[in-house]
């Protein structure tokens, strides 16, 4: 079988949107759920244009909401494959709003996605390589091998782990809770 590879550069995507007072949460802020539901898309128009093939988001790994947006501001969301294995990409979404009177820009929201890609009998369907084409692209790449591994060590340890040992049932002590097991 011969293998195809892409650039990252081939996977990249960009949406701006002006954010309308529809959109605010009870604080007056662009509401969280409406930016999640914009990453989704654009996690899934990033996947489907580099893979050729319909994408299903597998799970959202990471989302830093890193300062509030405001009504009448321009978002941009610029999203690329940081990532490629067999048949799933982790998306990399990088979140930016401008004040379009005073042209300051902010960066809002980082965002990482994992993306399987289907054939059109929707079983998973391999999906091209990729080409680093520079030190960033390798180091992003790089980031995304050590969050799978901190991932399979974390279901792991979710095996393995004795939640109602007394040890555990100890360790709460630290915590601000109480315990009412009966």
């Amino acid at each position: 079988m011969n293998k195809t590879f892409k650039t990252v550069a081939s996977s990249n995507i960009r949406i701006s949107e002006l954010m309308l007072p529809s959109h605010t949460n009870f604080s007056g802020k662009i509401h969280g759920g409406y930016i999640l539901s914009l990453l989704d898309q654009i996690a899934f128009a990033c996947a489907s244009k580099f893979s050729g093939n319909y994408c299903v988001t597998a799970s959202v790994d990471t989302v830093n909401f890193l300062k509030p947006i405001e009504v009448g501001e321009l978002v941009t969301m610029k999203a690329s494959v940081n990532y490629v294995g067999n048949s799933s990409m982790i998306i990399g979404i990088r979140v930016e709003s401008e004040n379009i009177q005073t042209g300051i820009n902010k960066h809002c929201n980082s965002s990482y996605f994992t993306m399987v890609a289907k054939d059109t009998e929707g079983k998973s369907t391999l999906v091209p390589g990729l080409i680093l084409s520079n030190s960033n692209e390798v180091r992003r790449f790089l980031n995304c091998i050590k969050q799978i591994a901190l991932k399979k060590e974390k279901d792991l340890h979710e095996e393995e782990f004795d939640y109602n040992s007394e040890a555990a049932l100890e360790s709460l002590k630290n915590y601000n809770v109480k315990l009412k097991i009966a």
